[in-house]
């Protein structure tokens, strides 16, 4: 919850002539961004996943899902959430919404551009810095709740194991990566779901699991 502004309207003159400045406190009704963010950053992670774990090819379904779902809409999220005085929420979606982008980006910049693309080792550290990241962000999840706490927990052992799948070109790691981060989006899923049914019902109906 961000702190709500309070923004002078007028001054006044008091009882015994003396001048005050009159106040008001504006109050944020905008959305909540948590569940568009967290359902964005799901569904593509579940469809992407989908392919690493064998069931279909790289495909045009997932680069689009990358830019404008799994890319712009957390970016829109984390903007909001900024707005809202949230410092985890804006980091969060803003980082992984761009992190879709530039993941889109090492895929066709090298047919656009010609540059030969990141190898096995590169494209291994790309992924571990996001995990070292996604670990440090799981810290946070500790002053949040359940659901949040799953969805980094296991996010981040999904970016280990994509990492040790590129440096050891292991088709079997690459096999369990993706069943994880079919389990990583669903988690991002449920997370967004139970807010907004929450909301909309006045009680918990998925719970969050408030941390204690």
């Amino acid at each position: 919850m961000s702190d709500e502004p309070k923004t002078p309207l007028a001054t006044a003159t008091g009882p015994m002539g003396e001048l005050g400045t009159i106040t008001a406190t504006l109050r944020d009704a905008t959305a909540n961004p948590g569940p568009l963010g967290l359902m964005a950053f799901g569904m593509t992670t579940v469809l992407l996943n989908i392919h690493n774990a064998g069931f279909y090819e790289m495909n045009t379904m997932i680069l689009a899902m990358g830019v404008f779902y799994g890319g712009l809409a957390q970016v829109i999220a984390g903007i909001m959430e900024w707005k809202k005085n949230s410092t985890f929420g804006m980091t969060a979606f803003l980082s992984y919404g761009l992190f879709w982008l530039t993941l889109v980006g090492l895929i066709v910049f090298p047919k656009w551009t010609g540059v030969d693309g990141p190898d096995e080792v590169a494209m291994g550290w790309y992924l571990m810095a996001w995990g070292v990241f996604t670990g440090l962000m799981f810290i946070g999840t500790l002053r949040i709740n359940r659901s949040l706490q799953v969805v980094f927990a296991s996010l981040t052992i999904l970016f280990v194991l994509l990492a040790v799948g590129d440096w050891t070109g292991s088709e079997t790691i690459g096999r369990i990566a993706g069943w994880e981060g079919i389990f990583v989006g669903l988690s991002a899923v449920y997370g967004s779901i139970a807010q907004v049914w929450n909301e909309l019902y006045g009680k918990v109906v998925l719970p969050l699991g408030p941390a204690q």
